[in-house]
């Protein structure tokens, strides 16, 4: 038998992280203490690192801090110069993100937004093998994708033999897609040198840099099954696909959906299944017994067995 505290790795041990973002001085840092509370809830192995830009106020630093998540400082990432509306104005801070593959004292890493709740341990993502980029494929059926060709004509990912795509006229079908919320990556200088090169000169797109980095990483980029990254759009556009007992991540990546500010009136936001969702998120938030310094002086009076879990196949292409 081994206490449970040995397991936990600290910043300096663990060559595995997991990493989130965090920007400005909104209630987005919520959502950072909600992770760091449900990944301890499920016994996460890994610590998380938390890349923050100069704008994150000390207030909302400390609170990190005191939730045992490690803080990183990193710089902000500019795209070039455009006149491209993103899809969500705030969407062009998320270049910002890029600086986490300059974390290299971590050999493996699993990134997760901060609209993100874990409801079951994962940490054997880290187990996948190596030199791919693993992430979920999304679905083109929300009204952000309305400008596109796969909107217009109700081509989706998830289903592509509901709608034929037209390759006479749109040539050949999209790559899959993937959602930038949740990705397994290995940081890297030379990785991300070459990033910021080629931003340097891509042009912006509605989706910012989760469209940047589905073109980067398409020849790398390896599925995961929807369990990984369960959207909440997924419960109406997709139902059939979800089973919330198998869901290991829920993503409130839907406008309005944001568990610290759903009020429930936006279409779709007021179904029973989201704010079953929802309340599962403030469980975890509002537990106490999951803040870092209760939970680290019980584990070192308790003893627990170490459960192993198998790690996930890639998803077939759907």
């Amino acid at each position: 038998m081994k206490q449970q505290s040995e397991v936990i790795k600290s910043g300096v041990e663990s060559k595995k992280a997991y990493v989130t973002f965090l920007a400005g001085n909104g209630d987005y840092v919520k959502g950072v203490v909600a992770l760091a509370k449900g990944l301890r809830k499920h016994n996460a192995a890994y610590p998380l690192v938390v890349a923050v830009l100069p704008d994150v106020p000390r207030e909302h630093r400390q609170m990190l801090l005191h939730q045992g998540c490690i803080l990183k400082d990193i710089h902000l990432v500019h795209p070039p110069p455009t006149t491209t509306q993103f899809v969500r104005a705030y969407f062009g801070i998320n270049y910002s993100k890029l600086p986490i593959w300059k974390f290299v004292e971590y050999e493996r890493m699993v990134y997760l937004d901060a609209d993100i709740q874990v409801f079951d341990n994962i940490d054997h993502l880290f187990d996948l093998p190596k030199g791919y980029f693993y992430a979920v494929v999304s679905c083109f059926c929300e009204p952000g994708w309305i400008t596109t060709p796969q909107y217009k004509i109700g081509y989706c990912q998830q289903h592509p033999d509901k709608v034929e795509w037209p390759t006479a006229e749109l040539g050949p079908p999209p790559c899959n897609y993937f959602n930038a919320g949740f990705f397994v990556f290995e940081p890297s200088i030379p990785t991300y040198d070459d990033l910021i090169k080629t931003l340097m000169k891509t042009p912006p797109t509605l989706f910012a840099e989760q469209d940047f980095l589905n073109m980067y990483f398409k020849d790398r980029f390896k599925p995961l099954p929807i369990d990984y990254n369960m959207m909440l759009h997924f419960l109406w556009r997709h139902p059939e696909k979800v089973d919330l007992n198998k869901a290991k991540m829920v993503h409130y990546c839907v406008a309005g959906s944001k568990p610290w500010s759903h009020t429930g009136r936006e279409t779709n936001l007021d179904r029973d299944d989201v704010k079953t969702l929802v309340k599962r998120w403030w469980d975890i938030y509002d537990d106490s017994s999951l803040d870092y310094n209760t939970v680290s002086t019980r584990l070192l009076s308790t003893q627990t067995t170490i459960t192993t879990v198998v790690a996930p196949t890639v998803a077939r292409n759907s």
